[in-house]
């Protein structure tokens, strides 16, 4: 009966990236690209420098609202960073082939801008929330897009739902289980206690995780992946062609995989790009949405750096790890593609990968989880944080059973209504954004 739930789910979550995603995406992303004037390429140089004149600045003093625009940067990639862009990107190419790739780059092409915009609405949209800090996100830029209440909280509801981030629990739970050959009902409890203590801290407490785990996983997971490729570069040529030609025909079985039509090509490439680095969602929204940085555009450029860091390097490194060492063509386990593509240069992956997921996902959980309560909070003042650590508890328990594409197809589906509703929000609120850098 389950099986045959999810069976229609997915067929409802391809048929919403195939058809429907898709299009707004990339009309939206080429219309905000025409009139921002690429913004997001003729201004990166300058969104650089943003970057570097953050990281050079003090901590805020103890009297400033808001949290360090730096931290908030971290906290805000470290959702994306991880298991979203080593696992479930691989299953991109898995069930879609090499052509989901360059679908992968154009969802991240014309999505750098998408976010900027929801990043941007959700600063200048903020509101104090009586604990030196802000409160902000699609629950309220909505609230000026639509005059209907009930979008704005369908949109919090939403966001609940993706706070629980069930995917990578479950890839977690399941990495320590067959590696480690630990029992599931030890890693479940112990990953809540650290996924509700680390949310109890807020914003503030992901970002200093983050600030420490992000810059140590980019350059070693860099790093290796581009020893791996380098190792099997006589593969390169004929990878791009598969990657180029599969982009736009059907791709023929080959190995383990099944073959795949251009729709699924596209919409896996799609879906599993705007997941990886959470295009439209409103995610980024939220987190970015505390900074103490009084400039919205310089703030909102942060997420276009996010961006190309999650999708043009580590996103891309994933994938063709898997398709020049050909792991994509095994039936085996999705978390295992990349470990077994690292295996063919790297000794003791069994023992690495999972250390390595379990260090990135469980800061990342806890990056989600704490928009969650903030979306829960939005709802419910009074009982939405305890209803929702009651929900995160079940839910997160009873998918550490189910099969991981399970978990992947509800948080795909809940991140495809998001986009609907924000990218709508965007589009009518296109004139309140500025797409040019303040000055210093």
């Amino acid at each position: 009966m389950i099986d045959l739930i999810f069976h229609y789910l997915e067929k409802s979550n391809d048929f919403l990236w195939g058809h429907v995603n898709f299009f707004l995406i990339v009309i939206l992303g080429a219309l905000f690209s025409y009139f921002s004037r690429f913004f997001h390429i003729r201004k990166l140089p300058q969104i650089l420098k943003v970057l570097f004149s953050v990281w050079r600045n003090k901590a805020p003093s103890s009297d400033t609202v808001g949290l360090n625009p730096l931290r908030t940067f971290f906290a805000g990639i470290g959702g994306c960073l991880g298991i979203g862009n080593t696992v479930a990107i691989c299953t991109a190419v898995q069930l879609g082939g090499p052509g989901a790739l360059f679908w992968v780059w154009v969802a991240g092409l014309l999505g750098m801008l998408l976010k900027y915009c929801e990043v941007y609405l959700g600063m200048i949209h903020r509101v104090k929330n009586g604990k030196n800090g802000f409160n902000g996100g699609p629950m309220y830029y909505l609230q000026k897009a639509f005059k209907k209440p009930w979008i704005p909280s369908v949109a919090a509801l939403l966001l609940c739902v993706y706070g629980v981030e069930v995917y990578m629990f479950n890839v977690m739970v399941d990495s320590c289980y067959y590696n480690w050959h630990i029992s599931k009902f030890y890693i479940i409890p112990i990953l809540l206690l650290f996924t509700f203590f680390t949310a109890a801290g807020g914003v503030k407490r992901i970002g200093q995780i983050c600030a420490r785990v992000v810059p140590i996983f980019l350059v070693l997971y860099v790093g290796m992946s581009i020893y791996v490729i380098g190792s099997h570069i006589e593969h390169l040529p004929a990878v791009f062609t598969q990657i180029f030609t599969g982009a736009f025909t059907p791709q023929a079985a080959t190995g383990a995989f099944a073959g795949s039509t251009v729709l699924l090509t596209i919409s896996l490439g799609m879906s599993r790009g705007c997941y990886s680095s959470d295009i439209g969602v409103g995610y980024s929204s939220v987190i970015h949405a505390e900074s103490s940085h009084d400039k919205p555009t310089h703030q909102a450029s942060l997420a276009i750096v996010a961006m190309f860091l999650d999708i043009f390097i580590v996103c891309t490194l994933s994938i063709m790890l898997v398709l020049v060492t050909s792991t994509w063509k095994n039936p085996s386990e999705t978390y295992l593609m990349v470990q077994n593509a690292l295996g063919t240069s790297f000794p003791y992956m069994q023992f690495f990968m999972p250390s390595f997921l379990l260090l990135l996902g469980c800061s990342a959980i806890s990056t989600y989880f704490t928009v969650g309560l903030k979306c829960a909070e939005y709802l419910s003042n009074r009982k939405g944080k305890m209803l929702y650590y009651l929900y995160a508890f079940i839910t997160f328990t009873s998918y550490s059973f189910f099969h991981s594409s399970h978990a992947l197809t509800l948080m795909s589906l809940s991140g495809a209504f998001l986009l609907i509703l924000n990218l709508c929000g965007i589009y009518i609120l296109r004139k309140q954004i500025v797409f040019e850098l303040e000055k210093a």
